[in-house]
């Protein structure tokens, strides 16, 4: 009996060619800016104009372009932050903790010692403070995970809400400025980051960053290391690699990088420190960093156009009276294309009719192949 053939059947791309991979990416991004005036349309406003108002709004003068900066700096940070770990399939969804306790390390000093100190000590004091901080809260769920073999993605992601616990208690409570405003005093000024170009000097930090872990993912034995453990455990343990340390190492560096973004966020662009420090970034880095495919300087265009995204959505609120909540429909869309059509790059559909028209094909060409076989062997008796 012969079983029904599916209309639809899907199969394993080998070998993408990269034009067709960028054309298909290409298309994602067309898609999902033609659902996007849909939302406008139903919000009530013109698309094109909305589309003028977001590009304006964001990139149209030198305050919306340095918002933009301000907001893409500690997304870039935390994405690349990531990537190692993610390359090493070490699922750290802990960004938004680390973040979170490297503001904090940072803000113990410059609540501290902001007043007695030089920003040329308290600055970097400051740095490698929430750079361990930031190391240590990524370290141990990577202990727990080579030594005890613990889910990684649930510990990572339980010491966010402690992290975030740790300082709303100290808001209300030891570090509070006036009693009952549940609100930590502002930084002095030895404790901000300097400005360059309007922003705060974390941008140049991030992008040094950004170089760092290039090289380090692609040049370096760390790199090759982590690769080879992505891939497969037992390939690495074979290999002589020690799967522990390697998995400690590149979840510490991950935390660092994080706690730095923190110790950037809180001292450059707060300068305070608050309960929502990193305001969801930890978790929007996760996106950015899977539709970069892990490459840093992809990750530093993704995280413009969020910038782009954000700033847009406050003008179009003020111009045209869109809420700004259709910015995160938007930014929704945009994801879901561009991560959708990573199943279109891996696999092809195919359609019933077109396969059984290739086995007829495939069947035609068999036939003629037999008889040109049968041909040229009657040819070679005749001539014996």
């Amino acid at each position: 009996m012969n079983e029904k053939t599916p209309l639809i059947h899907i199969s394993k791309r080998e070998n993408a060619d990269k034009r067709m991979i960028w054309c298909i990416r290409l298309a994602a991004f067309i898609v999902a800016l033609l659902l996007s005036c849909l939302i406008f349309m139903a919000a009530g406003a013109n698309p094109a104009e909305a589309y003028k108002t977001l590009i304006t709004g964001a990139l149209g003068k030198k305050s919306g372009i340095k918002q933009v900066v301000k907001t893409a700096t500690p997304l870039l940070g935390a994405a690349i932050a990531l990537a190692p770990c993610f390359k090493m399939k070490f699922w750290n969804i802990g960004a938004e903790g680390q973040i979170t306790v490297g503001a904090m390390a940072a803000a113990f000093f410059a609540i501290n010692f902001g007043k007695n100190w030089n920003s040329g000590l308290l600055l970097p004091v400051m740095g490698i403070a929430a750079m361990l901080m930031g190391a240590f809260w990524a370290g141990l769920p990577a202990i727990f995970k080579a030594k005890w073999k613990t889910n990684e993605t649930l510990f990572t992601l339980m010491l966010n809400y402690i992290a975030i616990g740790i300082v709303g208690w100290l808001q209300g409570g030891p570090w509070e400025g006036k009693q009952g405003s549940q609100v930590i005093p502002n930084f002095a000024p030895a404790a901000v980051l300097p400005k360059v170009f309007g922003v705060h000097c974390g941008w140049i930090i991030v992008l040094l960053l950004v170089a760092f872990i290039f090289v380090y993912m692609n040049y370096t034995k760390h790199g090759y290391e982590i690769s080879v453990l992505g891939e497969s455990e037992n390939t690495a343990r074979y290999a002589g690699m020690n799967v522990t340390k390697i998995t400690v190492r590149t979840a510490c560096l991950s935390g660092a990088i994080c706690g730095l973004v923190g110790f950037m966020v809180s001292s450059g662009a707060n300068q305070t420190l608050y309960a929502d420090v990193a305001d969801g970034v930890g978790f929007t880095a996760i996106t950015v960093a899977w539709l970069a495919q892990l490459n840093p300087f992809a990750m530093i265009l993704i995280s413009l156009l969020f910038g782009v995204l954000s700033k847009g959505a406050s003008s179009m609120q003020t111009g045209l009276a869109i809420p700004s909540s259709v910015s995160s429909i938007i930014k929704g869309l945009l994801l879901f294309c561009l991560l959708g059509c990573e199943f279109f790059i891996n696999y092809k559909l195919s359609l019933r009719h077109s396969e059984e028209k290739n086995s007829t094909t495939s069947k035609t060409e068999k036939a003629a192949a037999a008889q040109r076989a049968d041909s040229d062997n009657n040819n070679a008796g005749k001539e014996v």
